[in-house]
């Protein structure tokens, strides 16, 4: 997508963005040139900071290649939101069908039409206490597998630190100033799996490979190796729940003062 094509709101969102990210922030940007220059197309990244998709907006902006970020269809209603969400061609998510592929139908659209579409494959914020990428969700890979339009990795990190996930006090910590670090990869290459039924398992593994990639690159950001495994919040709730001690049953001690008083209750009655 040329820059002549970014539209209004979001050139209008960027005038309102970008000086508060150009004075507060400090950037480490690299991988610019893996963004595709025209055609449909994928990015897939990571996610730990409220802060983040501004960070990554204000990098993909500057490639003239402009990211459409999933969003409940909800919010594509009557207001300002409403008007915003439609105006910056954000994408609506139909969680409410109960086909899969049909919940990412305008994402499809999309990319058909030659946009990208930026998915947090996570869903959430991650909940690795070490701030790696966690199990993702399989929306990137079925629209993958469907388009087969390329899938690039994207990693950042300095988002976190300036607005750490799940804080307590939801605040911004500016001082001393941070580095946003956003770097992008080579497409990941998913030819091997396009002639295969998109199965429970084929999805996995897509899902897999995809943010095998993602962590790769933010591992190189990092300086530091990544675990051997993604974090799985769903095992850590069962090793959580295991670990709990079992409710310790009523002493019978009650039962046998109860039985203690009423004799010596008897016994004064004599």
């Amino acid at each position: 997508m040329s820059r002549r094509r970014i539209g209004f709101w979001y050139r209008l969102a960027a005038v309102i963005a970008k000086p508060p990210l150009v004075l507060l922030f400090k950037r480490d940007w690299s991988g610019m040139e893996n963004i595709p220059a025209d055609g449909g197309f994928i990015t897939a990244v990571n996610h730990n900071s409220y802060l983040d998709p501004l960070s990554y907006a204000h990098y993909q902006y500057n490639t003239g290649r402009v990211p459409r970020f999933l969003a409940k269809n909800g919010l594509f209603g009557k207001g300002f939101v409403g008007a915003v969400m439609r105006g910056t061609g954000q994408i609506p998510v139909y969680r409410e069908t109960t086909n899969a592929l049909d919940a990412f139908r305008a994402a499809l659209d999309a990319i058909e039409r030659g946009e990208c579409v930026a998915f947090y494959p996570e869903g959430t914020l991650t909940r690795d206490p070490a701030m790696w990428p966690m199990t993702a969700k399989t929306g990137a890979a079925r629209v993958a597998l469907r388009t087969r339009c390329p899938v690039v990795p994207v990693a950042q990190w300095g988002a976190n630190l300036a607005m750490p996930p799940y804080a307590k006090e939801n605040k911004l910590r500016l001082l001393p100033r941070k580095t946003l670090q956003v770097k992008a990869g080579p497409p990941v290459d998913l030819s091997a799996y396009y002639d295969l039924e998109p199965t429970p398992e084929v999805l996995r593994e897509v899902t897999e490979t995809i943010m095998a990639a993602v962590t790769a690159l933010l591992a190189e950001m990092r300086g530091e190796p990544a675990p051997p495994t993604p974090y799985d919040p769903r095992t850590a709730r069962l090793q959580q729940q295991r670990r709990r001690p079992a409710a310790r049953p009523q002493p019978a001690a009650t039962a046998v003062g109860d039985g203690a008083q009423g004799q010596k209750s008897g016994e004064s009655n004599q």
